[in-house]
């Protein structure tokens, strides 16, 4: 219990991902907000410790088929996980999620203006995030896959021209906050993804994926901030040891 205190959010969820779910739950962002421990977030949503950490051990005392280990996986096999298995997500979901917002607007937006901003929103993530996965899969990503490689071969590294692999990581941090901030205003605009009474089939359709696309975007970001950026600081740090 005391080695669970003494952890992060993003650490804990990091050793088991289906803690992520007890989270979820209460609505703490243990991806983007993942460096706080659970007394911080316990004051700051005015929740029960004990109350928490009992759910906590239900949740693992549950088996889960999807409870991958993946802070046991090579760097570059992570790096590559995440290009094929989330970045392909995103850029497949992002035009089927533009041609139902649209729609919805055209049809619903007189009645729910809301859904103009959720469309703004979606929009603007879907360029930042196109622009940010470049970023990882062109620079950062590379060069972690360079660091394992030198390992394995007990060679040089040299120096990057970005100075060290924090100046990335930081920057791609910073974005995930942003993309972060923006799914939560999503959140309030569409309810927690309840489509209002009066909704279609495309309209309850639309909202299902939006949640899906949030969720899988909050894992992305989890396996990169808690796993992969930290991992890959300690990699460079004994490379240059």
């Amino acid at each position: 219990m005391e080695n669970t205190l003494e952890k992060t959010i993003g650490e804990m969820v990091a050793q088991d991902y289906r803690i992520a779910q007890v989270f979820k739950n209460h609505k703490i962002d243990f991806c983007c907000k993942g460096n706080r421990s659970l007394e911080e977030v316990s004051e700051k949503y005015g929740l029960n410790m004990d109350v928490l950490l009992g759910e906590i051990d239900e949740v693992q005392r549950q088996t889960n088929n999807d409870n991958t280990d993946f802070k046991s996986w090579p760097l570059d096999l992570l790096a590559d996980y995440i290009e094929k298995k989330h970045h392909r997500y995103v850029e497949e979901r992002i035009p089927v999620l533009k041609q139902y917002l649209t729609k919805l607007c055209k049809v619903h937006g007189e009645r729910h203006p809301e859904l103009y901003e959720i469309n703004e929103h979606f929009n603007a993530s879907a360029g930042e995030l196109a622009m940010h996965m470049k970023k990882e899969e062109l620079l950062l990503f590379p060069w972690v896959r360079k660091m394992v490689n030198a390992r394995q071969k007990n060679e040089p590294l040299g120096q990057p021209h970005f100075g060290t692999v924090k100046n990335p990581i930081a920057m791609m941090m910073q974005e995930h906050d942003n993309e972060g901030e923006r799914f939560r205003l999503i959140v309030e605009l569409t309810d927690d993804y309840n489509p209002p009474a009066d909704a279609c089939n495309t309209y309850r359709v639309a909202f299902s994926l939006l949640k899906e696309f949030e969720e899988d975007l909050h894992r992305h970001i989890h396996l990169e901030n808690n796993i992969l950026f930290p991992e890959a600081t300690i990699l460079e740090q004994k490379l240059g040891s």
